[in-house]
């Protein structure tokens, strides 16, 4: 399988502080809360935490951020070792951090401190820029992006540039292939962008972020924008009639850094040679499960450096941790397995009814050689890169793993689903990961498969139909 491609991440690097508590009582001298029993946790935040999210999807990450010689970047150097390769600009003042106060998983307070700036650019910064194969600038407005204005500019010429843009940063340079805005950025650019409208205020319905898209896919000479609008999803404008990319499922939660997780994808799949709109599509589904298992306070981002991380390239080690997050939140971890070739209504019944069983589906698929090896030399009819990508877009499933043995049986070890579907098809036969799946306490579950839907079937009748040769 291909390794993902690298990235260089451009922008502005801040230090997350998150001090969780709870209140029980109200302070004597004021009628303010009293948050007692305080815990505190840090990591990346802005450039260096969609870095760092890209780095967790096991890509190669450079890092090009302003830091200096106080406290809160060293920390931030500490929390990245391992992670990603760091190309630093000078830092005029103290490194920006902002630390959020929580009870009961929600914000109380939010203090801000240090206002450094980056000083100017470097060959080295200017360097890496020139020799990138793909970019994501994350401008928060305190210069890095600035100061490298005109090679962002000749980079967004030569490869796929993606912008997440804010409201104190500048405009993205012309020619990006994605910016990413939410849907009050979005609004406030696009209004900034037209001073006459600047009285308007947003009400974040599709109408408004359709025209707020279209507005600055213009104003900044941009292939596309694509305005993310929460647990609803994405809408992506090329300058015309928007497609609107849902979320697959409604996900509760801690939204902090969903914006990087979805800029830091959306980059990643570029980078790999997605189309926008594979891209996109797959920046919604991993910022919903982003902000479903956890967020910033799941194993995702942790507040240490990493040791050595497992040999496991995507999308199998995003099916691993999917699995080990949900376990650990007391979930049920459903797992299916099978080639997949040529996807028919038979295969997406059992998958939808594997799902509703728990709360996360991972489905194993037979490699292109183990699909030959079960098959005969004439499968698979659709190669592993794409059964891959068009499992990943049904909204039932929330990961995929890549098998090459003829059963799955260390695939299923590594994820110990406590429940593995199969279609009725097998009712008569004792499957031989059954007894794997029963030592960790699994169970087998068969669901009723539809009759007369088969890939061997489909591919008879097709080969039959007239007028089909050489399509």
């Amino acid at each position: 399988m291909t390794a993902p491609a690298p990235l260089l991440v451009v922008g502005d690097a801040l230090l997350d502080h998150d001090v969780h508590g709870r209140v029980d009582r109200l302070a004597p001298d004021a009628p303010v809360p009293v948050v007692s029993g305080p815990r505190r946790t840090s990591r990346p935040g802005g450039a260096a935490l969609a870095a760092f999210l890209a780095a967790a999807d096991g890509r190669p990450v450079t890092l090009v951020t302003a830091l200096g010689d106080d406290p809160a970047s060293d920390t931030l150097r500490a929390l990245l070792d391992g992670r990603a390769r760091l190309v630093e600009l000078t830092l005029t003042g103290e490194l920006s951090s902002k630390t959020r106060v929580l009870v009961d998983g929600r914000p109380l307070l939010r203090l801000d401190d240090g206002d450094g700036r980056a000083r100017q650019a470097t060959e080295a910064a200017r360097r890496a820029i020139a020799e990138a194969g793909a970019v994501l600038v994350a401008d928060y407005g305190r210069d890095t992006a600035a100061v490298l204005r005109d090679d962002l500019a000749a980079a967004a010429a030569r490869v796929p540039l993606t912008w997440d843009p804010h409201p104190r940063g500048g405009s993205p340079v012309p020619g990006v292939r994605l910016a990413t805005p939410s849907a009050a950025e979005a609004h406030a650019l696009a209004h900034r962008a037209a001073p006459a409208d600047a009285g308007q205020e947003p009400d974040h319905d599709l109408h408004s972020a359709a025209q707020d898209a279209d507005r600055l896919v213009h104003a900044w000479r941009a292939a596309s924008v694509a305005v993310t609008l929460g647990g609803r999803g994405a809408l992506l404008s090329h300058g015309g009639t928007p497609l609107l990319v849902p979320s697959p499922v409604t996900a509760d939660g801690d939204a902090c850094g969903a914006g990087d997780r979805f800029a830091a994808t959306a980059a990643g799949c570029l980078a790999d040679g997605d189309l926008v709109e594979t891209a996109v599509r797959q920046a919604v589904h991993a910022a919903t499960r982003y902000v479903a298992e956890g967020g910033v306070r799941s194993d995702a981002v942790g507040t240490a450096p990493a040791g050595p991380r497992p040999a496991v390239h995507e999308p199998t080690g995003d099916a691993l941790r999917t699995a080990a997050r949900v376990r650990a939140a007391g979930g049920t971890v459903v797992a299916a397995g099978g080639c997949f070739d040529l996807l028919h209504a038979g295969h997406v019944a059992l998958l939808q009814a594997a799902r509703r069983t728990g709360d996360c589906l991972v489905v194993c698929v037979n490699s292109d050689a183990s699909v030959r090896r079960r098959k005969g030399s004439g499968r698979p009819l659709v190669p592993e890169a794409d059964r891959i990508r068009v499992l990943r877009a049904l909204e039932c499933v929330d990961a995929v793993a890549v098998f090459d043995e003829d059963t799955p049986e260390r695939l299923l070890a590594a994820l110990r689903p406590h429940i593995w579907a199969k279609g009725g098809d097998y009712a008569m036969t004792r499957l031989p990961e059954a007894a794997l799946v029963e030592s960790w306490g699994g169970q087998v579950v068969l669901f009723p498969y539809l009759d007369g839907r088969s890939t061997t079937g489909i591919a008879e009748r097709a080969a039959l139909t007239p007028g089909r040769a050489g399509r």
